[in-house]
């Protein structure tokens, strides 16, 4: 039950018009706060108003970020593109392929964010009129699904994610939610605030885990309101769950603290970008996502590994955000660290010789990214660390270097670019070359 004061020129029926499911309801409300007189009202009379009476508003979710493969299927019509600025309602089915990425934002500033290989349902998304309470309902059929859900205002505001075997409900904090059909096991992750977790209804007699199918709001519990105390599980944050179909809801653990990423700051150069993750005890692998934000809602990889060195593939030049985790044995994702990092692709060619007829060798080198302040600095000596070189030249303008009356001997070199761009220094290394002289 609810309350609503009259204003001037309010009635029964056009207060029934405003905010009730069928204008005919307004003879419930004359007859629940006995109004004798339904067209003329004294304004600041308090009318008690049924809650199941009141309309409710579908909302939408706008797509603000959509990469590689996504779809969607409206009520079980053709599957379309998904595309960033479309806006996604009620009934939607989405799907992300093997590199699709996409995330939604909610009127009240909500993320969801779906990495690939993942299928939900948009089972409800609702405004109660008068109260402005909103039903948000997620059903997970496979994969994962990251939230970011703004902190409820209101007593009856729900926000719930549903797999096959439990339900996952919040009022403001930042989970994971991820559902393995092979297995049917839902993993719930807390990184802020508190989910409270209870394992479906249906799914306690197993018909659920078996079928795969997403649980019916008839079976889904707690209703609008509950707190979130009374969940069957009350997974705090730095804490997940692991829950199995027709099992009760798994009992919090502690997730792994946030790994460290060793070089931070290097310049991703290279033809593919790596990250080297500095080992954590009880990890059992890594996952390494990249988005274009720090929030990483325009994400474009993930990656996970059993090896704390993680190769994502190439990239464009740019600068990004990297977001590193550790697994544990359960196969919970940890604790989050997040990086910026700079996407500078150059090659740097390099080659030598002797010259005829002398004892001189010439060394010649390329760039392929020009800058307006390049130039090379050339070492050579006589062990691969060239710890003692016998030439090193800074300065060098030019692409090419002779070096005069070389004995015989091995000898190892390389030739370091030096470039100045944008106000930021870069250096790159040729590989150390080796060559013999036998005068």
């Amino acid at each position: 039950m609810t309350t609503y004061v009259t204003r001037p020129g309010d009635s029964l029926d056009n207060i029934a018009t405003r905010y009730l499911r069928s204008q005919d309801d307004w003879k419930t409300l004359a007859r629940l706060n006995h109004v004798s007189a339904p067209r003329r009202l004294q304004p600041g009379t308090t009318l008690r108003v049924p809650v199941a009476l009141l309309r409710q508003d579908g909302l939408g979710a706008k797509v603000i970020a959509a990469n590689g493969t996504v779809q969607h299927a409206f009520h079980g019509g053709p599957l379309l593109p998904v595309v960033a600025g479309m806006s996604l309602v009620e009934g939607d089915r989405v799907q992300t392929g093997h590199d699709g990425f996409a995330t939604f934002e909610l009127a009240d500033g909500s993320h969801i964010v779906l990495p690939p290989d993942t299928t939900l349902d948009l089972a409800t998304l609702r405004q109660t009129a008068l109260t402005g309470a909103t039903d948000r309902i997620v059903d997970l059929r496979r994969g994962e699904v990251r939230s970011e859900v703004t902190h409820a205002t209101k007593r009856d505001d729900r926000f719930q994610i549903r797999s096959p075997s439990v339900v996952a409900g919040v009022r403001g904090t930042q989970f994971r939610v991820s559902y393995d059909g092979s297995k049917g096991a839902t993993a719930v992750e807390v990184l802020d605030g508190a989910v409270g977790v209870d394992a479906d209804s249906t799914a306690q007699t197993g018909h659920q885990g078996r079928s795969g199918k997403a649980p019916s709001a008839k079976s889904v519990a707690p209703a609008p309101g509950t707190p979130l105390a009374a969940s069957e599980q009350l997974v705090e944050a730095r804490h997940g769950s692991l829950t199995l179909a027709g099992q009760p809801a798994g009992a919090p653990v502690a997730l792994l603290d946030a790994p460290e990423l060793l070089h931070p700051s290097k310049v991703q150069e290279d033809d593919e970008v790596a990250f080297d993750i500095a080992p954590l005890a009880l990890a059992h692998g890594y996952r390494v996502q990249i988005g274009r934000d720090a929030g990483l809602l325009d994400m474009i990889r993930d990656t996970r590994s059993a090896d704390p060195h993680v190769s994502t593939g190439a990239l464009e030049d740019g600068t990004y955000f990297v977001r590193i985790a550790a697994i544990d044995e359960r196969g919970l994702e940890g604790m989050p660290a997040a990086y910026a990092f700079e996407r500078r692709r150059v090659a740097l060619g390099a080659s030598a010789g002797a010259i005829e007829g002398s004892r001189d060798f010439a060394f010649r080198w390329f760039i392929d990214r020009n800058a307006q302040h390049t130039r090379f600095r050339f070492v050579l000596g006589t062990t691969a660390d060239l710890r003692a070189p016998l030439v090193d030249r800074t300065d060098i303008m030019a692409g090419e270097l002779v070096v005069r009356d070389l004995p015989k001997g091995v000898y190892y070199w390389t030739v370091i670019a030096e470039q100045f761009d944008n106000g930021r220094y870069y250096q790159k290394a040729s590989p150390v070359q080796s060559f013999r002289l036998d005068w």
